[in-house]
């Protein structure tokens, strides 16, 4: 359990994980939604930040399901989307509309630092946020990834996109 955990990125006394937390992190538990056929070799949380974003998924299901994570669990979940935003090249203009879209407020922490470029350097502040600032930032993020998602998805990936996570419907 241990050396899942160190692999997660997860370190210090967040390695005491329980067997019930580790099962609904990885999908099997019940934080997990339920899976479609042929959709087992996606996360649970690839899959919702994807359905999410591609709006197969409601946003504030997406919200309630990261709401019900525990923190260290959060803050991996926000480490993936800001991954994925990178791989979908976002930029603080996909901040500020992402923002918009967001419901949160513009002058939460979060929505200050996701509109000022570097949105790298901005994205790595987010992820050091205090734990009380994770739904906030999860919210931000969200949004932000799904606008730089959505574009990728007109222009790049448009008519012959093989990746599957923009293929979840």
């Amino acid at each position: 359990m241990e050396k899942e955990a160190d692999a997660a990125g997860i370190s210090g006394s967040d390695t005491t994980l329980t067997v019930q937390t580790m099962q609904s992190w990885t999908g099997t538990g019940p934080t997990s939604f339920s899976s479609r056929e042929g959709d087992d070799q996606v996360r649970t949380s690839e899959r919702i930040i994807n359905e999410a974003a591609q709006g197969i998924l409601g946003y504030e299901e997406s919200v309630d399901w990261f709401s019900s994570l525990e923190p260290f669990e959060q803050r991996a979940v926000l480490q993936e989307v800001v991954r994925y935003s990178m791989q979908a090249h976002a930029t603080a203009e996909d901040g500020r509309e992402g923002v918009s879209q967001s419901g949160v407020k513009p002058t939460i922490t979060p929505a200050v630092l996701i509109v000022r470029a570097p949105i790298l350097e901005q994205m790595g502040k987010i992820l050091n946020l205090p734990p009380s600032e994770y739904v906030n930032s999860f919210r931000v993020l969200l949004s932000t990834f799904t606008v730089a998602d959505t574009r990728r998805r007109e222009t790049e990936c448009r008519g012959s996109c093989s990746h599957p996570w923009h293929n979840m419907s």
